[in-house]
């Protein structure tokens, strides 16, 4: 087991993709603190991975607070002594039209998907500083720091700041032994999606014509890159984004999709 011994911190843990990084850690061997804004799901989570024993714990945290990023590492080496993984996966979306945008959404979801990430980051390093040995951080990105939606301003531009966020944090931390990484997937299968676009044909269709394997991914396959990431396995990879994008990225053009 490529992480055993080791402790993860996951945000946005109770559901999606964060909830497959934080269930494939636990396989791998970790212990697991889970966290997320949403109390009830979250512990229904935690409650759930009970074949993991002592190993999977719930700590409900908004990450836009400093405070609250805080109690959560706190909590991590409470419950399990130290902090050797950190995913800030938490993030949200606010569908809007430029010009028709309020300073408030573009605070919120600045505020989370890129303000929350830096916290996590900077609390996690601090504690894996304090505690000796290195560490792995690795952000949640997105084809969409590198590509552009129109109606989701503050979220594209989020995630483009996670990318170079990642490469400040890789360069500032690497004489601590800590590597910083961000994953970027393509339009991940998980249940919002799954209920949103599988239902849709029209955007069904749409997203598979910019995806030259065919199909959407599933959030067990971003997790798998996580594992990788967070392991020895990637001792030597610290300051870029792997895409997880079944080809989006290098797709100039569209494909063919079967009916």
């Amino acid at each position: 087991m490529r992480l055993e011994n080791k402790v993860a911190v996951v945000t946005g843990a109770a559901q999606g993709i964060g909830l497959a990084c934080a269930k494939r850690f636990l396989a791998e061997g970790a212990k697991v603190l889970l966290a997320d804004i949403n109390d009830w799901k979250g512990k229904k989570m935690a409650e759930e991975l009970g074949h993991f024993e002592h190993n999977a714990r719930f700590f409900k945290a908004d990450v836009s607070h400093k405070r609250e990023v805080d109690a959560m590492i706190d909590a991590a080496v409470d419950a399990f002594g130290r902090v050797d993984i950190m995913l800030s996966n938490a993030g949200i979306v606010h569908a809007a039209e430029f010009l028709d945008l309020v300073e408030a959404d573009w605070d919120r979801v600045i505020s989370i998907n890129l303000k929350g990430v830096f916290l996590c980051g900077q609390a996690a390093a601090r504690q894996m500083v304090k505690q000796g040995g290195g560490g792995v951080i690795l952000n949640m990105s997105s084809v969409n720091a590198v590509l552009a939606i129109p109606n989701q301003v503050p979220y594209v531009v989020a995630k483009g700041g996670v990318n170079q966020l990642t490469k400040v944090m890789a360069l500032a931390l690497a004489p601590h032994k800590i590597r910083v990484c961000a994953l970027g997937p393509g339009t991940i299968l998980t249940e919002l999606a799954r209920n949103a676009v599988m239902s849709d044909e029209t955007a069904r269709k749409k997203l598979l014509s910019r995806t030259p394997l065919g199909r959407l991914g599933e959030p067990e396959e971003v997790a798998s890159v996580a594992a990788f990431l967070a392991s020895d396995e990637a001792s030597y990879i610290t300051g870029t984004t792997i895409y997880p994008d079944g080809g989006r990225l290098a797709l100039n053009y569209t494909v063919p999709v079967p009916d």
